[in-house]
């Protein structure tokens, strides 16, 4: 099987970029990549079942890789929620499949969203892994506009190895995560 563009690039540029940005002694202290987990949460799906199937299916369409409903862990009655209710979908990317969907949406899904500038540098959690928000699913080129009932938005999150929020900005950015800095 041929190895995707975004693996190369990780080896023939990102590696020996981050080498040399945080003097890393071993090759194995590069951070790199481990998964892409995509998460759909369908606030709707209390009251029409039919929407996490949806869901599933558009994950599924995306990232070329079969999707799985989410449960509900605890019941909120404010909310008409039941435990064991099925209220999203997820799916979780690894290997070839990962670096083929960043591919994607890096180069295709992000500059198709209206007034795109970049991406908040604000949602890394301390511990090397960022998450982006994606507002509208139609941004993806495998989504038919004509097919889509109600427009949901979605969590992408980059899970690596790096130990710092630093290490794994770095990192993204030398993928060409396209980074805004956000004044507050």
């Amino acid at each position: 099987m041929a190895t995707t563009r975004f693996k190369e690039k990780y080896q023939n540029e990102v590696v020996p970029a981050l080498r040399e940005k945080f003097q890393y002694k071993n090759i194995m202290q590069v951070p790199k990549l481990t998964k892409i987990s995509i998460n759909k949460g369908i606030g709707a799906a209390v009251s029409d079942k039919k929407l996490v199937d949806i869901g599933v299916d558009e994950l599924t369409t995306i990232t070329g890789q079969r999707a799985v409903a989410t449960i509900a862990k605890k019941s909120v009655s404010n909310f008409k929620l039941r435990e064991g209710m099925p209220i999203g979908a997820r799916v979780t990317l690894r290997g070839e499949k990962m670096y083929e969907f960043l591919d994607r949406l890096l180069t295709i899904a992000l500059p198709r969203v209206r007034d795109f500038r970049g991406v908040n540098d604000k949602g890394f959690d301390g511990r090397g892994n960022y998450t982006l928000g994606v507002k509208e699913q139609i941004i993806f080129p495998e989504i038919s506009i004509d097919k889509v009932k109600a427009i949901t938005g979605m969590d992408i999150t980059f899970v690596t190895t790096a130990s710092t929020d630093e290490e794994s900005y770095e990192l993204l950015k030398a993928f060409g995560m396209p980074f805004i800095n956000v004044k507050k």
